[in-house]
């Protein structure tokens, strides 16, 4: 089943093509991106108001720049940004995964760790730009190969919260109506076409 969503004029449409349920990895060269249940299928796009296209494309080349693989798991069961990157970084070959929620909210996390434990946190979605997501890939990546880089500098604005808090909880809202307990997590074929 392929799920498509227009992006815009003159922009990408961001294709999803189920590809069954995900195996663990063995090549200690990847690195999974676990996506919320709503992620381009309830918005097409961050609470910043990027594309989830570019978002994808982006996280995906900052992974490849450091020549590790990426693949893409959705996860329906939950909508817990700690435990979509855990239970995705467990499926990772590496052990490493980015998890990232339909608003934009997105982590690093490692097949270690606890939930609420994470390698780098990105929790103020409005303020995370594409720059920053093809970041996130690479120190992704980098942890993949057993370094330690240094964080992804995050702009910190006291306003985003109040500001988007209302929307944020309404996305959330939304979103729960995509959560399906009963499914397994989904490997997803990527593709990016043209308009």
């Amino acid at each position: 089943m392929a799920r498509a969503q227009q992006q815009g004029s003159g922009e990408r449409t961001l294709v999803l093509t189920e590809a069954g349920i995900p195996e663990e990895g063995t090549d200690t060269d990847e690195v999974v991106i676990s996506i919320s249940a709503g992620f381009n299928e309830l918005k097409n796009e961050t609470l910043a108001g990027e594309k989830h296209a570019a978002v994808l494309r982006e996280m995906m080349a900052g992974v490849e720049e450091e020549g590790i693989t990426s693949r893409v798991v959705r996860f329906t069961d939950t909508l817990d940004l700690g435990v979509i990157g855990l239970r995705g970084a467990r499926l990772s070959g590496s052990g490493i995964a980015i998890g990232i929620q339909t608003r934009g909210t997105t982590l690093i996390h490692q097949e270690d760790l606890v939930p609420l434990s994470n390698l780098e946190l990105f929790p103020q979605a409005p303020l995370i730009d594409l720059e920053t997501f093809r970041a996130i890939g690479r120190n992704a990546a980098l942890y993949a190969k057993g370094e330690s880089p240094e964080p992804v500098p995050v702009g910190n604005d006291p306003m985003a919260r109040p500001k988007y808090q209302a929307l944020a909880a309404l996305w959330h809202i939304k979103e729960m109506e995509h959560r399906n307990e009963e499914q397994a997590p989904t490997e997803l074929a990527v593709t990016f076409e043209e308009p």
